[in-house]
């Protein structure tokens, strides 16, 4: 395969145009088949990190908007009327919204889940063993619970630190496949449900891939969710056939999908409407700034998202959002909802002289119901 040569301004703006960010998708369902999934957070400092991802994306977007996509308003959506589910990304263990092609892909990671030493998706303990078949007869029989409606059935230390038991084998559960999230509930709870009243029939029903071609769609998941990548070997050869490889100056081999090339022909001149483009305050994880070495190497920016970095170690703040203006990342800046006094505060920031946030913090204040 012959790379393309693209300069890095061309890329930048290939980025922003297949990421969604110069023409927002319509509604959440179009965001999310065009990415494959979004990334789920329950941290709320200025929002939750999936509502911070498709504020960018989707026109009209409010907050909570991905929850109610998921799972409906006040009661939980009828499984055939379901277009997505929550579940974690086979290779990395991450919480995301799915589209429901996704289910059969899952099957062999959920399988080798239920074997796995795992305190918090691994094979069950004792007392949890003891504990399954109570649970599931009083979802089945009451509907979605949550970890809160089983009387006390004692401590037990999982991945995020103690917990109790119910909460633990709910969660395993749920990483085996047993149960899915059928709602949120209060403080982003979960409330679990069996797979036959979440997913629609037909998709449980799918025939599980083989292992060549789940190796294949996590490949393009990749691609879909970043369009801009570094593909390993193993992956790179599962989707030869669907890629094309790009050389840009100061960065490594990059690839994206021959399906963007049309929107990488409008990449190229010098014309550009940037200067009409609004900042945008992009989530920590955002996609376009995911992979930290592309995100170096092409936009020139360092950034690590510091949520877990020692308060002492930080050097932009606990929830700082990169600033993307036009083709360049131009700093950060780390607001806080005070959404007891109703107003959006500002931490810390740097902003690289001749750009303002004035307006994109007005934004995102609106956007939370604060005052700025």
């Amino acid at each position: 395969m012959t790379p393309l040569s693209l300069d890095p301004l061309a890329a930048r703006r290939f980025m922003r145009r297949a990421l969604l960010l110069d023409k927002p998708a319509p509604d959440i369902g179009t965001a999310l088949a065009h990415h494959g999934y979004i990334q789920i957070d329950p941290i709320n400092v200025t929002g939750r990190m999936h509502d911070l991802i498709l504020r960018n994306r989707v026109s009209g977007y409010r907050e909570g908007g991905l929850m109610r996509h998921l799972h409906g308003d006040d009661a939980p959506l009828p499984a055939a009327r379901r277009t997505a589910f929550e579940h974690h990304l086979p290779s990395a263990g991450t919480l995301v919204a799915f589209t429901l092609d996704a289910w059969p892909h899952l099957q062999a990671t959920m399988r080798a889940n239920q074997h796995r030493t795992s305190s918090w998706s691994g094979r069950f303990s004792p007392r949890q063993k003891e504990l399954v078949p109570h649970l599931l007869a009083e979802i089945a029989a009451r509907g979605p619970l949550c970890s809160e409606d089983f009387a006390d059935t004692g401590r037990s230390r999982s991945f995020w630190g103690a917990s109790t038991q119910a909460k633990t084998t709910l969660q395993k559960l749920f990483s085996h496949g047993r149960l899915l999230i059928a709602r949120r509930g209060e403080g982003n709870r979960r409330y679990y449900d069996l797979p036959e009243r979440v997913l629609p029939a037909a998709i449980l029903r799918s025939p599980e891939p083989k292992k060549r071609e789940s190796a294949r769609w996590e490949a393009l998941l990749k691609l879909r969710q970043r369009r801009l990548v570094l593909l390993k070997r193993a992956e790179l050869s599962s989707v030869t056939d669907l890629v094309q490889s790009v050389r840009v100056e100061g960065c490594p081999l990059l690839h994206c999908l021959r399906s963007d090339l049309p929107i990488l022909e409008t990449c190229h001149t010098e014309r550009s409407e940037e200067a009409t483009l609004l900042p945008l305050l992009l989530a920590p994880l955002d996609p376009l700034i995911y992979d930290r070495r592309v995100t170096s190497a092409l936009w020139g920016f360092d950034y690590t998202w510091e949520v877990y970095v020692p308060p002492a170690k930080r050097k932009r703040g606990y929830y700082a959002l990169p600033v993307l203006a036009g083709s360049e990342i131009v700093g950060h800046v780390d607001p806080k909802a005070d959404r007891a006094a109703g107003r959006l505060r500002v931490m810390s920031r740097r902003i690289r002289r001749g750009h303002k946030i004035t307006d994109a913090l007005g934004r995102l204040a609106r956007w939370l119901g604060l005052r700025r």
